[in-house]
């Protein structure tokens, strides 16, 4: 019975692992498809306006109206700072123009940098626009998506805020007040300035856009799409999902109302969001809009309750918003100083997040300390293997009398041949008087996996390793390992994949399966030889496994093996020492 339990753990482990291999599968990586230029589809929050010129319209609903991509020579201020560069619109108050100065897309040294923000025309339409809607029965003449707008200064940088200003022509001065800091954070001031003789009220309101929908990047194990955190509640809402939930809600796909928080766009890495005012209540929607053969998604906020503005008075609503990398320690920084809820959750930690977050943080101080972070993952698994040290060494030391009770149960076997019932409970009495449990050979491996999911979340999410190079032929820790066996390592130019994803085999997965295939030596085969034969082929089947998953992780499991082999052989070497008479029948 006992090795009936054996066997079933192992072939549970092994499931476990088969099955997250096949959820690994959409997100490998792959060509992304050519991305349609379409025509922009400009939606704000609202139902749709009376007139052209008021195209931010008023609140209730979500609204579509057609505009063609914008002159590129129209006049724009340029964002310069440490992080990011890019340049504002005055057409349109639209920031659509940022790049990452520290991040590049690939390893060639002549690769661009990371663009998250494209205006419109560009094949990737991405941008944040700021603006106002009358409240109903209002007649106030609002800025639109063709507004030019006047700037305080040619250049923002940290330090130098610029002044976007209109003026209506009826007494109304609207004005888009921008700062941003040394990193990704932008501060917003919305201000009104009411030189009329009577009181108006108007919804401010801030919308990121994406006329575009990103190609299919793993959506099971890694979340993209729009996001927040809404009522100290994190909402995700995948692409597929907001086209599915649009179609009956009129293009919205979800919509909330709440003080705080904070919602827009995640990728793998970057992150757009909008930070509200944390005191004021604002309907957050996330909209889905198919028009020209093409999708649109919008996330966006408008003010619950219009803003009146008294006669000679002004009305300011500050906000923030975050374009940039996901790095930890800058959003929890972010989340700290500006009281953003939950802002480190923009990292898709997955379901173990009280324990990726921690080994996260594990692997990034011990990379500060030696400055690799596959040294890091290495040292990491030395804690590991500590942690885990009393157990492991029972069943160790379990295994090493199994092993040794090798010949017994030979001779057992084929003396109960015709009497397996005999044979069973035989085996039994024997397990009880040596204190041998046969299913203890598994408990690390599966007190273990839930390490082995949350560091394999860590390596594939945090824009810390991304890229992150270790020794050799391993540039990124992220990626699976660049060598082949099958092209003899670079020698044959040809690309074994184009048959199958699986004909790819690098150097490290082989040293992973050597290491488990010497540390699988050291452990009693099942009796049952069908079982034998399973087991036999679990290193043939893990290295195949593994060899698609990031350099990191196989480092990881690598090390861990090897480790395991020295602790075995050195129990298996006390235990014969302390029990010599052990194997004999």
């Amino acid at each position: 019975m006992d090795q009936k339990r054996l066997f079933m753990a192992i072939a549970i482990s092994l499931a476990i692992l088969v099955g997250f291999e096949y959820l690994i599968g959409p997100y490998l990586p792959h060509p992304a498809p050519p991305q349609e230029q379409t025509a922009l589809n400009e939606s704000a929050p609202g139902k749709p306006p009376a007139t052209a010129q008021n195209i931010p319209p008023a609140p209730g609903g979500a609204a579509a109206a057609t505009l063609q991509a914008q002159p590129k020579n129209v006049p724009r201020v340029q964002i310069q700072a440490p992080s990011v560069r890019g340049s504002f619109s005055l057409v349109g108050a639209r920031l659509d123009d940022i790049t990452l100065t520290h991040y590049r897309e690939t390893l060639e040294p002549n690769s661009p940098d990371v663009k998250l923000l494209s205006p419109p025309g560009s094949p990737h339409p991405d941008y944040v626009q700021y603006g106002w809607t009358a409240a109903p029965g209002e007649t106030v003449k609002v800025p639109g998506n063709d507004t030019l707008w006047s700037a305080s200064a040619s250049t923002l940088t940290p330090g130098h805020p610029v002044t976007l200003s209109w003026d209506n022509g009826a007494g109304l001065t609207y004005q888009v007040i921008l700062s941003v800091d040394d990193h990704y954070m932008f501060s917003v001031k919305q201000a009104v300035k009411n030189a009329t003789g009577q009181p108006v009220k108007l919804f401010p309101w801030k919308r990121v856009r994406r006329d575009y929908e990103p190609p299919p990047s793993g959506e099971y194990i890694l979340f993209v799409g729009m996001l927040g955190v809404v009522d100290n509640t994190l909402k995700e809402t995948t692409y597929s999902s907001a086209q599915s939930e649009a179609k009956d809600h009129e293009g919205v796909a979800y919509q909330a109302t709440s003080p705080g928080g904070w919602a827009g766009f995640t990728d793998k890495y970057w992150l757009t969001a909008m930070i509200p005012d944390q005191s004021v209540p604002e309907t957050v929607t996330f909209h889905h809009l198919e028009e020209h053969g093409g999708h649109h998604y919008q996330v966006d906020y408008i003010t619950k309750q219009p803003e009146t503005v008294a006669p000679g008075a002004e009305a300011v609503l500050p906000s923030h918003l975050f374009t940039g990398a996901k790095v930890v320690r800058l959003l929890d920084d972010y989340g700290s100083q500006y009281h953003i809820p939950s802002f480190d959750k923009a990292v898709d930690w997955g379901w173990f997040y009280f324990l990726t977050k921690p080994i996260f943080y594990c692997l990034d101080w011990l990379n500060a300390m030696v400055g690799n972070f596959g040294i890091a993952i290495m040292l990491f698994t030395i804690g590991v293997k500590a942690l885990f040290f009393p157990l492991a060494n029972y069943s160790y030391r379990s295994m090493s009398k199994m092993k040794l009770l090798g010949p017994k149960m030979t001779a057992m076997r084929e003396k109960f041949k015709d009497d397996p019932q005999k044979m069973q409970s035989e085996m039994m009495a024997m397990y009880k008087a040596e204190k041998v449990n046969p299913a203890s050979g598994c408990l690390p491996m599966l007190v273990q996996i839930p390490v082995f999911f949350s560091l394999y979340k860590v390596i594939y999410v945090t824009i810390e390793m991304r890229q992150a190079p270790f020794f050799g032929w391993i540039h990124d820790l992220s990626a699976i390992d660049p060598t082949n066996v099958f092209t003899l390592f670079g020698l044959i130019p040809w690309d074994p994949t184009g048959i199958s994803p699986f004909l790819h085999l690098g150097a490290w997965p082989l040293i992973m399966g050597l290491t488990m295939w010497a540390q699988q030596k050291m452990n009693p085969p099942p009796p049952d030889p069908t079982q034998a034969k399973l087991f036999q082929l679990m290193p043939v089947i893990f290295t195949f496994m593994l060899a698609r998953f990031p350099a990191g992780l196989v480092i990881y499991w690598s090390w861990n093996n090897t480790l395991s082999v020295g602790q075995q052989w050195l129990i298996m070497r006390r235990t014969k020492l302390a029990r010599p008479g052990l194997a004999r029948t």
